[in-house]
């Protein structure tokens, strides 16, 4: 067991880089494509929209993310049509603590811009398929999530509008950063100043204006998080922008998006604030005249008039704000203590030193257990400012960003689960501390207990965490270790000092049953959250994720229990587990990625459709409740190279779902002489007849079917 915790710290702790990309099944953005044309001509250049819809608390992030966060990443899959770059709305400031983000909240519409090939064929319907990724976070925890966007266009010859589309191509156009032709100069200096030209037909609307930001498009060229100190005068504005990590500013020029909110005032007296976005291209030189006479107004409700406030206030006091940031981790670190997560494990430790006759070694064992702590709480720190430098998001948590350290932490959890219900026993005792070979496991169980007690704090966060991790990700490493050193302090110190005080071990209750029904209780809280990490898998990795944990759940718990029955029990049951291991290991992973395979639903008017077309047809009839299908859907279907081979022989997939019963479907089974499924039909392009695939799917199988090989 030690040699499993071992193991499992390290790939925890490098995690993050098998980010899922698998659509979740209740997405936290549900985007939808769009086109203002409702069909085009060969050679037109026509607009479409993709739109997300992001849940309430949630945001997803603008081209430059700021000091967290990534953008949205588009991969299109097109007949021929040539698609641009997204056009970016302007965004907001998103606060949380001392991160400063750039991002979207509620609903955004890009607008996209595409070219119909010259030589499409009018009369036929053209598909464009995005597979879109983006990150969407809350206050607490952000989520990759992945989504297949098609749009079908049909092709004329004289192209047509959709006056829906074309009015909300109006309004997300003017969400967009209008081009501007006000000058603008970045000025060196420590902090550089940028000042941009703002008239209007002689108006000064600098004057007039408030909540300025600038946005910079280079992620590294300008700080996300210091304040810009924006001023005003009858020519414009001035910023004061902290250089970022390419260096000092004012040496080359500067582009972005300047953001303010601009009055117009009604009839009857009232004003209203409309926000206003220009496009910005600052070249190096002297600053603007009258761009810097007086401060620049800000609202109170405004993010950027909180960050102007934080902000001036750190930097008045830095050195106090890491050290008020680590006496927060410390108490943060004492009451994490107490979270669902971590209180099993540690109640289990506890009730060791009650039933331990072995005084002596208590105080070495806490020793241990602090210094497990601690160095699984730096090596943490260490991820994160190693991850942090090479320009990835990371934050508390970010490990469970991984599919398969979100399935190891879950089976690790049901295990202890199964332990704890005496289903099997870790190694000695406590009480044979005193022979060699076990004392030296109590030892390393003491400082794995530890290491283990943080791995399970991680999907938790106590009062006064969030600040203080949010201000050691803002800070330089050394600042950034400190903190998470005050963190994993407090977090050991409560069990440590039961170590070390003889008095509080003796105000702990004596032994007796009461300790076994004790730890068979805490078993449950340990299934909860095993449970619950299930219930992120199926966020990260779908369905087919969470069957795939369960299948490795069984088999751990099958491999436990056989290791009780001697040694070629336990042989066949490692045997087992790594069988399921090599079955499931795809989905843990988050192998399916942008390039999976995506089905239509089946029916027999898109059988025919679709041939008409002189694509062939791939048809998988399945159930949720066919476990052959589903191993069939896992092991196979779910591959990137069979979603390629269909792609590349442009093979529509329908599916045909019968797990709530279908008449339609069960007479095409009776028609092909089956009474249930799986059934895998392949229609070649044409009028030939199709092929019946078997019921055990292989790649190679498939591959020789769509290539007419048999």
């Amino acid at each position: 067991m030690r040699a499993v915790l071992a193991a499992l710290a390290v790939m925890w702790a490098f995690g993050a880089s098998a980010a899922a990309q698998q659509a979740p099944a209740n997405p936290n953005i549900r985007a939808e494509l769009h086109s203002v044309s409702a069909a085009v001509a060969p050679g037109d250049r026509f607009t479409i929209l993709l739109t997300q819809h992001i849940r309430d608390g949630w945001h997803t992030y603008w081209r430059n993310p700021g000091v967290s966060g990534e953008p949205m990443h588009l991969a299109w899959t097109t007949p021929g049509f040539a698609v641009s770059e997204p056009q970016w709305p302007a965004p907001s400031v998103l606060l949380l603590g001392p991160l400063v983000s750039y991002g979207y909240s509620h609903e955004v519409t890009f607008p996209i811009e595409v070219t119909a090939p010259r030589n499409a064929r009018v009369g036929t319907t053209a598909t464009l398929r995005a597979n879109a990724t983006w990150l969407v976070c809350s206050d607490q925890i952000c989520v990759p999530e992945q989504a297949t966007l098609v749009l079908n266009v049909p092709i004329v010859a004289q192209g047509m509008i959709d006056p829906q589309q074309a009015r909300s191509a109006s309004q997300a156009t003017n969400t967009l950063p209008a081009a501007s032709q006000a000058e603008a100069r970045i000025t060196a200096g420590e902090p550089a100043h940028l000042s941009i030209g703002l008239r209007e037909n002689g108006r000064a609307i600098a004057t007039e204006s408030r909540n300025f930001y600038f946005f910079p498009y280079d992620r590294d060229a300008v700080h996300a998080g210091g304040a810009q100190h924006p001023r005003a005068g009858a020519g414009g504005v001035s910023l004061v922008l902290t250089a970022g990590v390419d260096g000092p500013l004012g040496q080359a020029p500067l582009s972005g998006v300047l953001t303010y909110e601009e009055p117009a005032y009604g009839d009857v007296g009232g004003v209203t604030w409309m926000r206003r976005a220009i496009e910005v291209n600052a070249s190096p030189g002297a600053a603007l005249a009258e761009t810097d006479e007086q401060g620049a107004k800000f609202s109170s409700d405004n993010p950027v008039g909180v960050l102007e406030g934080a902000e001036t206030a750190a930097v008045a006091a830095p050195e106090m704000s890491v050290l008020v940031a680590a006496l927060f981790a410390f108490l943060g670190g004492l009451i994490l203590n107490l979270m669902p997560c971590v209180l099993p494990v540690l109640a289990v430790k506890a009730l060791s030193l009650t039933d331990s006759t072995q005084r002596g070694a208590a105080r070495r064992h806490g020793a241990l257990y602090f210094a497990g702590c601690l160095a699984t709480f730096v090596a943490l720190a260490l991820v994160l400012v190693t991850l942090r430098a090479g320009g990835d998001a990371v934050g508390w948590g970010f490990q469970l960003q991984s599919p398969l350290v979100t399935s190891l932490l879950a089976l690790l959890f049901f295990a202890i689960g199964l332990n704890l219900l005496g289903v099997f026993h870790l190694g000695g005792s406590v009480q044979n501390t005193g022979a060699g070979a076990a004392a030296r496991g109590g030892d390393a169980g003491a400082f794995f207990t530890g290491a283990l007690a943080v791995v399970a704090a991680t999907p938790c966060t106590a009062p006064f965490m969030a600040g203080a991790i949010g201000a050691a990700l803002t800070q330089s490493a050394g600042a950034t270790l400190a903190i998470f050193a005050a963190l994993g302090a407090g977090f050991a110190l409560p069990l440590t000092a039961i170590h070390f005080l003889p008095g509080l071990q003796r105000l702990m209750p004596k032994p007796g049953v009461w300790m076994e029904r004790v730890r068979n209780v805490l078993a449950f809280p340990m299934f909860a959250a095993a449970t619950w990490l299930a219930w992120v898998l199926t966020q990260q990795a779908g369905a087919n994720g969470a069957l795939a944990l369960l299948l490795l759940t069984v088999a751990l718990a099958f491999a436990l229990m056989a290791a009780r029955w001697g040694k070629a029990w336990l042989v066949a049951g490692l045997i087992v587990l790594a069988c399921a291991a090599a079955f499931t290991w795809r989905p843990l992973l988050g192998a399916e990625t942008a390039s999976a395979l995506r089905a239509e639903p089946w029916s027999t008017v898109r059988v025919t459709q679709a041939r008409s077309e002189g694509h062939g047809v791939f048809v998988n009839f399945t159930a949720a409740w066919c476990i052959t299908c589903q191993a069939n859907e896992i092991s196979v279907l779910s591959r990137p190279e069979i979603a390629e081979a269909f792609a590349r022989r442009r093979v529509v997939y329908l599916k045909a779902d019968w797990t709530n019963g279908d008449a339609a479907i069960a007479a095409e089974l009776a028609a092909h002489g089956r009474a249930g499924v799986p059934l895998y039909l392949y229609y070649p392009p044409g009028n030939t007849a199709p092929i019946v695939l078997p019921q055990i799917l292989s790649e190679a199988a498939i591959n020789e079917a769509i290539a007419g090989v048999r």
